[in-house]
């Protein structure tokens, strides 16, 4: 299975949660470039014809999306990942998508050189209240869906990790500073962030 990844994108969720449970990977950085992402010197848009990551590549199944690229492990992973059957597959798809639509995108504005100064308190004031939303989310497990870690942990993780980069003052939300430090000491994370040259 291949892994197209940009490092501390998206994709880091789906590198961590390969990793957490062994899912064989072979990781294919995708380099960023203004004329055009390229992997191994070749236009990614062969790929992933948005150029986006990420995207896994397994035989013949190509999928992008990173909520549907980490529900796409987690069935690999038989169910240490999350429930994938039945109706705790509902949750965890929610709790993805609520993930990719409401925080993802609600922080990626941020990253644009080009967002006008006047739309960036828009912008912030939205990310406070899917941060709020996804504190949340957190139950007494410590887990964001069910007792034990899960791909959608993998990603919050993630998305906080851009808020850092961001330098956003994340005092309102304690509860996911104890998150981001306790998913973050876990073995799978380091290792990821170790290959991806962030730590």
């Amino acid at each position: 299975m291949d892994l197209y990844y940009i490092p501390a994108a998206c994709s880091l969720a789906a590198h961590i949660a390969c990793l957490e449970v062994g899912l064989p990977l072979t990781c294919r950085k995708v380099e960023m470039d203004p004329a055009g992402n390229k992997v191994d010197g070749e236009d990614y848009t062969i790929i992933n014809p948005l150029g986006l990551v990420p995207t896994i590549v397994d035989g013949d199944t190509r999928i992008s999306e990173a909520a549907v690229v980490l529900q796409y492990i987690a069935d690999k992973a038989d169910g240490k990942l999350g429930d994938v059957t039945g109706d705790g597959r509902w949750k965890l798809l929610e709790t993805l998508n609520f993930l990719a639509t409401e925080v993802h995108k609600s922080i990626g504005p941020l990253f644009r050189p080009d967002l006008p100064a006047e739309a960036r308190p828009f912008f912030e004031k939205l990310i406070a209240s899917r941060l709020t939303a996804a504190q949340d989310r957190i139950g007494a497990s410590g887990y964001l869906v069910g007792d034990s870690f899960t791909v959608a942990d993998a990603y919050l993780f993630t998305l906080l990790g851009w808020c850092n980069f961001l330098k956003m003052d994340m005092s309102p939300w304690p509860k996911l500073g104890e998150f981001a430090q306790r998913i973050g000491s876990r073995p799978a994370v380091q290792q990821a962030l170790k290959e991806e040259g962030l730590a």
